[in-house]
């Protein structure tokens, strides 16, 4: 298996960010992460474009509501950050439940791509739970990757699709090299974010997910958790270097 660098969402540690960002930032840092996946960057677009240089972090994806805001303004943010990929980590479930609202759902992101390319930044989507409604045999998500523009990539929660009672192994099968990021995250593949555990303690099976996907980034998060958030990361980190990826 290729071995891959690890990225953390960084919503998993959302309250410590909250308290102090420069703190959680090197607590991030001092976890041996050097890549990190950035949710609402644009109005903090200047701190972070100032502290992850001095924390030695990059920012391959980051995630941003896209459709319906100021999307000329979000791709600005994330040029001046160093965004490699900004990601739309939700769009509404009455969307997903006819092929003919899916087929919109991808021509609004593919809209969106081609001003993200004018910024000098890729779009890709991230999946929940309902994605995976049965549209004419095949999933939502598979409905909306046949009609995206190839500029387009998804990022694979694995974690939802089992939720959504999919095969998240069949699906980057049939998803192929259009999956570039994969959320890395496990417990009993409920809609319940308070039940997940680190990678490897729970029902998902993730060695297979990260043979399935050998060339996507992985990219730990935590919805929710029980316990100290870092102490869960930590642990996850752990498992998957175990598996062979590397920080």
């Amino acid at each position: 298996m290729t071995s891959s660098t690890l990225s953390l969402q960084l919503y998993s540690v959302r309250d410590a960010i909250a308290a102090d960002l420069r703190s959680a930032l090197q607590r991030v840092a001092d976890l041996g992460f050097r890549q990190v996946e950035l949710f609402g960057f644009v109005d903090r677009a200047d701190e972070y474009s100032a502290l992850l240089p001095q924390l030695s972090l990059t920012v391959p994806s980051a995630h941003a509501r896209l459709l319906g805001e100021d999307q000329r303004a979000i791709f600005a943010a994330a040029r001046m950050i160093g965004v490699g990929t900004v990601i739309d980590p939700f769009i509404e479930p009455e969307r997903w439940t006819t092929r003919e609202g899916v087929l919109s759902v991808a021509d609004d992101l593919n809209a969106a791509a081609e001003l993200a390319a004018d910024a000098g930044v890729r779009l890709g989507y991230h999946n929940h739970w309902f994605e995976f409604a049965d549209i004419g045999g095949a999933t939502a998500l598979e409905v909306l990757a046949d009609r995206l523009d190839p500029a387009v990539v998804l990022e694979l929660d694995a974690y939802w699709a089992v939720a959504g009672g999919a095969d998240p192994v069949r699906l980057l099968g049939s998803l192929g090299d259009r999956v570039r990021f994969l959320h890395v995250k496990d417990g009993p593949g409920t809609r319940e974010t308070r039940e997940q555990v680190p990678a490897g303690q729970g029902a998902i099976d993730v060695p297979a997910l990260l043979q399935a996907a050998p060339d996507a980034l992985r990219v730990i998060e935590f919805d929710d958790y029980a316990g100290d958030v870092f102490d869960g990361v930590r642990a996850s980190v752990e498992y998957l270097v175990g598996q062979g990826e590397q920080l």
